[in-house]
């Protein structure tokens, strides 16, 4: 008998690409954040809700996410950090809802992917992410894609709730 997995647990699984809406911040996440995202869910909800007007099928937003290209290369203050909602396939344009902050259109790609979720705080993540390389590893995968955040959560829920991702490969 196998033991009982727990939500908790480190995953590997497959993810189709997904378009994004997505705007690019520098700097620590709690800076970076409350500028980016008024830009990124307002361009999205007004997307959601001109298609609804004009009798479209419309969708539902769903968590936000975050990508880290280059945090295992700076200090926090430094990281370039690439934030992303999911938007329908179809959709070729968005509208721009904060002046100087452009919503562009890209394909993040996914393909095989190891996950974990993450309970707590923002801070106290490192423990989280080291048992999701370790599971990596020990699967005899690895990381090739950015460190990947999806805010399950708000910042002041009870328990806070991340899914951490990375792209990853059978090692040869």
């Amino acid at each position: 008998m196998s033991p009982r997995k727990l939500k908790t647990d480190p995953v590997i699984l497959e993810m189709p690409s997904q378009k994004m809406a997505v705007v690019q911040g520098k700097g620590s996440p709690d800076k970076v954040f409350p500028q980016v995202f008024p830009a990124l869910f307002g361009s999205v909800y007004t997307l959601k809700f001109d298609l609804k007007k004009k009798g479209l099928e419309s969708f539902k937003v769903s968590c936000p996410r975050a990508r880290y290209p280059d945090a295992y290369l700076y200090p926090k203050g430094e990281w370039l950090i690439v934030t992303g909602l999911p938007v329908p396939e179809h959709i070729t344009s968005l509208p721009q809802k904060e002046p100087g902050i452009e919503v562009k259109l890209e394909t993040w790609e996914y393909g095989t992917v190891a996950q974990i979720l993450h309970l707590g705080p923002y801070d106290q993540e490192m423990e989280t992410v080291e048992r999701l390389q370790k599971f990596i590893t020990e699967n005899c995968y690895e990381i090739v894609g950015p460190h990947e955040e999806e805010y399950q959560s708000r910042p002041d829920a009870k328990v806070i709730k991340t899914l951490i991702r990375y792209q990853v490969k059978k090692r040869s």
